[in-house]
């Protein structure tokens, strides 16, 4: 989803036989671009704490403050434990981590043990000047090559060097579509290297403790996602952009559509690794209680690592007064029930 001028956006005994062989079963598929995702059922994870949830607020310091009031406004002892930013992909220089919010957003994480930071990390330059597919093959290629990988060591540097070296990295999300110069289409193989190339540098940096999230939008988009993946030794997390669209789509479609919110799931279970939701909202349909339901409950079944809803109209709630039905549910579901109202 663009964001614009934003910069957008203990198993014991006979189980421990069966996992085994279970994950036997699962090394033979893992990794291979272009596979169909696993027919396994996407069952729901253990139970656990509650998934930690946040919301993209804005950049600055008025994110790192609406972070804080969004908390208040939900009625909880406590603002959201995720704080989710874009670095803007306009030049190099942004992309290595210059923007000063960076800083804002470290203090922010250090605060508390239990807070997360996610962070987007575009993987090339003028991300959003929709350039040709030979240009983008050119870039991917060059990239691939490891031309760049110097701009992301000096990303990794200074987050170490911030104190926030276990920064969640969304790295070239929404990959499988069309809006960003950092999409897989033109060139999947070459994508798939280039993201290996990045991982490994970002990696170099002694202290980093980075996780690596696989973020496509939900659906097929303009690639099947799964000729990106670039496999599980530089994946971390899988995670799905899933807005409410296209109009006319129902939530219980999105679930089910190729490379939908079911897919997502079963891939993720098959290669071993956690979900999450770094972008999600209201969009096409407009003012949707039953979308807003559906999302909710499907992270209370599916246990993300993380969500963060886009809060910003037309996708969010607590701060798009046009959507007073979706917002009801999201306060009820996630609000304390003695919280102000």
């Amino acid at each position: 989803m663009a964001l614009g001028g934003m910069y957008r956006r203990p198993l014991l005994g006979l189980v421990v036989v069966a996992v085994l062989a279970t994950l036997s079963v699962l090394a033979r598929t893992a990794g291979v671009p272009g596979r169909a995702p696993s027919s396994a059922p996407a069952t729901a994870a253990p139970a656990g704490p509650p998934p930690a949830f946040g919301a993209y607020v804005g950049y600055g310091s008025d994110g790192v403050r609406r972070v804080a009031q969004l908390g208040t406004w939900l009625g909880r002892t406590s603002a959201p434990r995720v704080g989710h930013v874009y670095l803007p992909g306009d030049r190099w220089s942004n992309i290595e981590g210059a923007p000063g919010y960076l800083e804002l957003w470290a203090d922010w994480r250090r605060a508390r043990p239990d807070r997360l930071f996610v962070l987007n990390v575009p993987m090339l330059e003028r991300t959003e000047a929709h350039l040709p597919d030979a240009t983008v093959r050119a870039e991917l290629r060059r990239g691939a090559a490891g031309r760049y990988d110097g701009h992301f060591r000096a990303l990794a540097e200074r987050l170490v060097r911030l104190g926030v070296p276990d920064t969640v990295v969304v790295l070239g999300w929404e990959m499988n579509g069309v809006t960003y110069t950092h999409r897989c289409g033109p060139d999947p193989g070459a994508w798939r290297r280039y993201w290996r190339s990045v991982v490994t540098a970002m990696r170099s940096v002694p202290g980093g403790r980075f996780r690596f999230d696989f973020t496509p939008s939900r659906g097929r988009d303009a690639v099947p996602w799964t000729r990106c993946y670039p496999g599980d030794d530089v994946v971390d997390i899988i995670g799905m952009d899933a807005y409410d669209q296209p109009r006319g789509m129902s939530f219980s479609e999105q679930v089910t559509e190729p490379y939908g919110l079911r897919e997502q799931v079963r891939f993720a279970r098959a290669h071993g690794k956690p979900v999450s939701y770094p972008e999600w909202g209201l969009y096409r349909n407009g003012d949707n209680p039953a979308y807003m339901r559906g999302m909710l409950d499907w992270f209370a079944r599916q246990r993300p690592l993380y969500q963060t809803i886009s809060d910003y109209c037309p996708h969010g709630v607590w701060r798009c007064p046009g959507n007073p039905g979706a917002t009801a549910v999201y306060r009820a579901r996630l609000g304390a029930p003695d919280g102000p109202r």
